[in-house]
């Protein structure tokens, strides 16, 4: 007989996956009986997975609330650090193990997602798809299961940089760069190139926030 995958784990991943796509936001309440109706499954796995998301920091308490948790300047630029280095190790490594069929996956990633440019929404989720295939490239276990933590930290940013003019574009031929780098088995030179891509996306990211605080004053 098929073994089934515990609900409590579908819960959670139900509740995250709602968080990353921007379902639930920074700041929204979540409400047990309202994610198991939603979710359809009973409150007891709802409740474990809200206490598991809270001990992640994914969750804060507001009151006796549950909330989507949100971050601040210095913890977004923290993140931000940890990924470029992270995921800069992990382009490097994809350069030294991955297979010829990982590399063709990545071009054709690279080359369908050209079409996204124009939807940032389309765009932010291929642009997940395209760095986790560069991490599974790095065989590296471990590096994949920290940087599956920091995305999930990701999704806590209520946007994403690529909704900023020209962004798109210049992301993607960055992408294209990065791939150059690990199909040549550029070890140095693929690190370089994400670490670069990520520098980036963190001050365009920055130029965002500066941006939304002058229309608020």
């Amino acid at each position: 007989m098929a073994s089934q995958r515990p609900v409590n784990t579908d819960a959670y991943s139900m509740i995250l996956d709602a968080i990353d796509i921007g379902t639930y936001r920074p700041g929204d309440r979540l409400v047990e009986s309202e994610l198991a109706d939603r979710f359809g499954v009973s409150r007891t796995p709802v409740r474990e997975a809200l206490q598991r998301l809270e001990t992640q920091s994914l969750l804060a308490r507001d009151g006796r609330s549950l909330i989507v948790a949100s971050l601040d300047h210095n913890q977004m630029s923290e993140l931000y650090v940890v990924r470029r280095e992270l995921e800069g190790l992990a382009a490097s490594l994809a350069a030294r193990h991955a297979t010829q069929e990982e590399v063709r996956i990545l071009r054709d990633m690279v080359e369908e997602d050209n079409a996204l440019v124009d939807d940032p929404p389309a765009l932010s989720r291929a642009n997940r798809r395209f760095h986790k295939q560069v991490h599974l490239a790095s065989h590296n276990r471990y590096l994949v299961q920290q940087l599956d933590l920091v995305y999930r930290t990701m999704a806590l940013m209520a946007t994403t940089s690529l909704a900023a003019v020209g962004r798109g574009e210049i992301a993607q031929s960055e992408h294209n760069a990065i791939v150059s780098a690990i199909e040549a088995k550029d070890e140095e030179a693929a690190g370089t190139a994400l670490r670069d891509h990520i520098s980036v996306a963190f001050m365009t990211r920055l130029k965002q926030d500066a941006e939304a605080r002058k229309d608020e004053a």
